[in-house]
C-alpha cells in the first residue's frame, strides 16, 4: 500500500472517530460556534452538510427562518425542524436528522506555550488540551488550574485536575506556580 493510500485510510479512521463521538453524547446542548448537520430524506434543498451556529446560538433554515438552537440537543432540533416543517404545509411527513459535525472550541490561556482555541474533541481531558497548547510553560503550576464553565451569568469557575474532562466552550486558565 502506498503512502498516499494510507494517508487516505488513516484520515477516514479519524473521520469516522470524530463523527461517532459527536453521536455519543446524545444530551450535548448546542451553543454558538457549533457546526450541525441537517438531513431531510428526499429533499436535498433542505439538507445541509454544515450550519454554524451564530454568536446567538441561532441558524437560518429555508421557509422557517431564524432557528433557536442554543440549549438544545440535535434531536430538539430534529423535532423542532419536522413539527414546523408539517404544520407549516412545506412537507407531509419530513424525516430529518440532525448531527453535530464539529463542536465549539475551548479555549486555554495562561501558562502554556501555544495560548488560544482548540477543537474540541470528545474525551478530551485537561493533560490532552495542555498537550494541544504546546505543553506547559517552565513557570506553569499543575496545582493552579481553574475551568470557567457555562455562559451568560451561569458561567462558573471550578478548580481542575489534569484528569478533568474538559467540555466545548471551556475556559482554561492555568497560573503561574510560585517555583
Amino acid at each position: 500500500m502506498s503512502v498516499h493510500h494510507l494517508f487516505k485510510a488513516f484520515s477516514l479512521l479519524l473521520m469516522l472517530a470524530f463523527a461517532a463521538g459527536a453521536q455519543a453524547n446524545p444530551q450535548y446542548r448546542l451553543s454558538s460556534g457549533d457546526v450541525i448537520k441537517i438531513s431531510v430524506f428526499g429533499e436535498p434543498d433542505l439538507s445541509f452538510e454544515e450550519i454554524r451556529l451564530n454568536d446567538a446560538g441561532t441558524f437560518s433554515y429555508p421557509f422557517l427562518g431564524a432557528i433557536e438552537a442554543s440549549d438544545k440537543t440535535a434531536a430538539d432540533i430534529e423535532r423542532i425542524l419536522t413539527e414546523r416543517l408539517k404544520a407549516d404545509g412545506y412537507l407531509v411527513d419530513p424525516r430529518v436528522s440532525v448531527a453535530v459535525t464539529t463542536y465549539r472550541e475551548f479555549y486555554i490561556s495562561g501558562e502554556v506555550k501555544a495560548p488560544g482555541g482548540y477543537p474540541y474533541q470528545p474525551g478530551l481531558t485537561l493533560d490532552r488540551a495542555i498537550a494541544l497548547a504546546g505543553g506547559l510553560t517552565e513557570r506553569a503550576s499543575t496545582k493552579r488550574i481553574t475551568i470557567a464553565r457555562g455562559t451568560g451569568e451561569a458561567r462558573a469557575s471550578e478548580k481542575a485536575t489534569l484528569d478533568t474532562l474538559v467540555k466545548p466552550g471551556d475556559t482554561i486558565t492555568i497560573d503561574q506556580g510560585f517555583f
